[in-house]
């Protein structure tokens, strides 16, 4: 395949959507989703709630809407929400928990990809005259900061059970928790039978032009979606993008062991290359944060500008941290590329 001018691994948000995506957007039986009558939308939460074993599902226009809808539905103004320090939640969801659900927020570190039992346990609290109480736990599975490392089913069923023995419940941002599950070999439904509500992508890995599912029971879906009605999210003839969710969850699951094969051989040529350092086990999906070399005067903002200017895409992570993702828009076969446009561009900031 010929290479192409810019290669762009800033996320596996950039993918096209497939022919077949395209076919069923021009194609698909519509109507009018806020009335609960588009049969493409309520085909996709139907087969999303069988494919994860939930009991119902709500399709949401974003990852960070389905995260903030479930947030709000799980709490009241004054809890205290737990979540891990690096989370995209914490991250880059714009302060949300505060701004739509007037809770505050408490954090555990995730230096492994996930927040230890013992760290989560210390931050519950009982609600009384001085204290707000914990209204909600939530864990993120794979860990986008972490650089897509894989939560262990154990540590996610203990870090629940400690919330379920207090009545506090548990929601999973599994935006790429298909990626988990190809990889570790846990079924998706095993995840979700931790917790309580889950959120999980369908524009990321799996290729669709926009949308992600929010799954639970079936109460909690139906309050769920009149808060998404609140952030604006209740939209019309919506089954023109959820035909292209059909087919992410019915033709691009199995092939995201794909992108990672080619996640790690990638890390493993740059760092062969001696441009940028990374520890490849670490690199578990398809996800690969890299570090600037000790000798490198600039800093990783200025890596990605003059990775740009040298046809590669790549988004920065941190003072001297580099993030570059697999998607299925990315041939293993410009790896030699992606290597030597990195080289350019540690030597410019050199």
């Amino acid at each position: 395949m010929e290479i192409p001018e810019i290669i762009d691994l800033m996320s596996d948000t950039v993918t096209r959507p497939t022919p077949e995506m395209r076919e069923a957007m021009a194609t698909c039986e519509v109507g009018d989703d806020v009335f609960n009558s588009d049969p493409t939308v309520n085909e996709l939460q139907n087969l999303t709630a069988g494919m994860t074993g939930a009991e119902a599902a709500l399709w949401c226009p974003t990852g960070t809407m389905a995260n903030q809808v479930a947030i709000l539905t799980h709490t009241h103004p004054g809890q205290e929400v737990i979540s891990s320090k690096w989370s995209h939640i914490v991250m880059y969801e714009l302060g949300g928990i505060a701004w739509n659900s007037m809770c505050q927020l408490a954090t555990v570190p995730d230096e492994k990809g996930w927040p230890e039992p013992d760290d989560v346990k210390d931050q519950f609290k009982e609600e009384s005259e001085h204290t707000p109480g914990t209204g909600l736990l939530c864990l993120e599975n794979t860990h986008n900061r972490r650089g897509g490392r894989i939560m262990p089913l154990d540590i996610l069923a203990e870090n629940s059970k400690l919330a379920h023995e207090r009545n506090i419940p548990v929601h999973l941002d599994g935006a790429r928790i298909w990626n988990a599950s190809i990889e570790s070999g846990i079924p998706v439904p095993e995840y979700f039978s931790k917790v309580d509500s889950m959120m999980f992508c369908l524009s990321k890995g799996l290729a669709s032009p926009a949308g992600s599912m929010l799954v639970g029971k079936k109460d909690f879906i139906v309050r769920a979606r009149r808060n998404r009605k609140h952030f604006g999210g209740g939209m019309r003839q919506v089954g023109i993008l959820a035909s292209c969710g059909i087919i992410s969850l019915t033709r691009m699951v199995d092939r995201l062991a794909d992108d990672h094969r080619a996640a790690k051989k990638l890390s493993e040529a740059v760092l062969d290359s001696g441009s940028l350092d990374i520890d490849p086990d670490t690199v578990e999906t398809n996800i690969a944060i890299f570090t600037l070399p000790e000798n490198c005067s600039g800093n990783a903002v200025d890596f990605a500008e003059a990775a740009g200017d040298a046809g590669l895409l790549v988004t920065y992570m941190g003072e001297r941290l580099v993030r570059m993702v697999t998607h299925c828009d990315f041939d293993p076969s410009w790896i030699p590329a992606v290597v030597e446009r990195t080289r350019v561009a540690v030597e410019v900031i050199s």
